[in-house]
């Protein structure tokens, strides 16, 4: 049962070979992003960005459609992952942080008109403020990510991550 698996820190990094044994660890460790030796998270968010390339010129009810689903299937790749590990929210799984970063690209969408030009420079500053909620995990994050455990919480924590950056690029886009 996720409640019972040891906290990520008392967990040594695994293997390549077993992270590519299984499609769930695969996945869930971004693609092999999650191997990374230093800020996993961040190279994990990094994977996000042919996810947004891939999903951006879809009307912003499908883009939502769609990362719904990536945030169903992480809940339970993620969990899946974490449970044949035998550890919660290992920080090499990372495709927490892929989706995470797609709902803080929301107000970047063509299609809604928000962002006008120098999209490389909103995506850089999606990328920061999206790894900066993720990282400080300001209130109500924290409280979300120690209380809900399993796949939804090791998700729940970077969606939320993702709205509070969606907010500071929907007003920065107001502003600008």
């Amino acid at each position: 049962m996720a409640e019972l698996l040891p906290k990520t820190s008392a967990f040594p990094r695994p293997p390549r070979e077993l992270v590519m044994s299984t499609p769930e660890h695969f996945i869930a460790f971004g693609f092999g992003a999650g191997l990374a030796p230093k800020a996993p998270g961040t190279v994990g968010t990094l994977v996000g960005l042919p996810f947004w390339l891939a999903l951006m010129w879809l009307p912003p009810w499908a883009f939502v459609a769609a990362v719904l689903v990536l945030f169903l299937f992480g809940c339970w790749v993620c969990g899946e992952s974490a449970r044949l590990l035998g550890v919660h929210d290992y920080g090499g799984i990372v495709f927490d942080e892929i989706v995470g970063f797609l709902v803080t690209c929301l107000p970047l969408l063509p299609a809604l008109g928000l962002v006008q030009g120098h999209m490389a420079l909103w995506l850089l500053a999606a990328f920061a403020v999206f790894r900066l909620f993720d990282i400080l995990k300001p209130w109500p994050i924290r409280a979300f990510d120690r209380s809900i455990h399993g796949g939804l919480g090791i998700m729940l924590d970077d969606i939320l991550a993702g709205l509070f950056g969606a907010a500071v690029l929907y007003g920065a886009s107001l502003l600008l």
